[in-house]
Parts: structure tokens; C-alpha cells; sequence
């Protein structure tokens, strides 16, 4: 069953690929956007305030839509921009580990060097 698609009751076809492939969809997007803030191309509180605004667009207005088409788009465009405003942070954490293993391996290094007694 897992390989079948659900067809909802008004559906279109361009609805269904884009709710079948939303995940993918909402994570491409993300990928651009989020090399265009790491960049600096895009600062990152317009990220957040177009998080927000499609957020807000999804559960004040496409949730309960009647039209799938509506449903999936806005909650696609949700998520990949609550995925974007995520992407700084992570970045942050991959430098900060970055740092902790240099950091360790110098010590290691250090503690070699100073245990040799040639």
C-alpha cells in the first residue's frame, strides 16, 4: 500500500504529483534558499518573515481550503521556508563542531609531542 497513491476527492493531477513529491519539493527549496542565506545573497530576517508570512498563509488560509491545490502549495512553501530559517542555526553547530575537532586533535597532537622522549 505504501506505493499507491491516495486520491482525494476533487484533486488535480498537477495537486497530486505536487502532494505526493511535497517533501522533495519543500526540501529543493529549501537547499536554494539556504545557499543564498549562507551566501549572503538573501539576509536572514527576510527568511524569517517570509517564514512566518507562509506559515501564517497555511493555517489561517490553506488548511482548510477547499481546493487541494491551494492545500499543497501553501503547505509546501511552509515548510520549506521553516526548513530555510533553520539552515543558520545548523550552520552554526557545523563550525562549532568544526572548531571542538580541531580543537581536540591539536590537543592530541600536543600530548603526543610532549609524551616523546626521543
Amino acid at each position: 500500500m505504501a506505493g499507491q497513491i491516495l486520491i482525494e476527492h476533487g484533486e488535480s493531477r498537477l495537486a497530486r504529483r505536487l502532494r505526493h513529491n511535497r517533501y522533495k519539493i519543500a526540501l529543493a527549496i529549501a537547499a536554494i534558499e539556504g545557499i543564498l542565506v549562507l551566501a549572503g545573497a538573501i539576509p536572514w530576517w527576510i527568511v524569517v518573515m517570509l517564514a512566518l508570512g507562509a506559515l501564517g498563509g497555511y493555517v489561517w488560509w490553506g488548511r482548510e481550503h477547499p481546493s487541494p491545490d491551494v492545500r499543497v502549495v501553501t503547505w509546501t512553501a511552509a515548510v520549506s521556508q521553516l526548513v530555510v530559517v533553520l539552515v543558520p542555526v545548523l550552520a552554526g553547530a557545523v563550525v562549532v563542531l568544526a572548531a571542538v575537532a580541531v580543537v581536540a586533535l591539536a590537543a592530541i597532537a600536543l600530548v603526543a609531542l610532549l609524551l616523546d622522549r626521543r
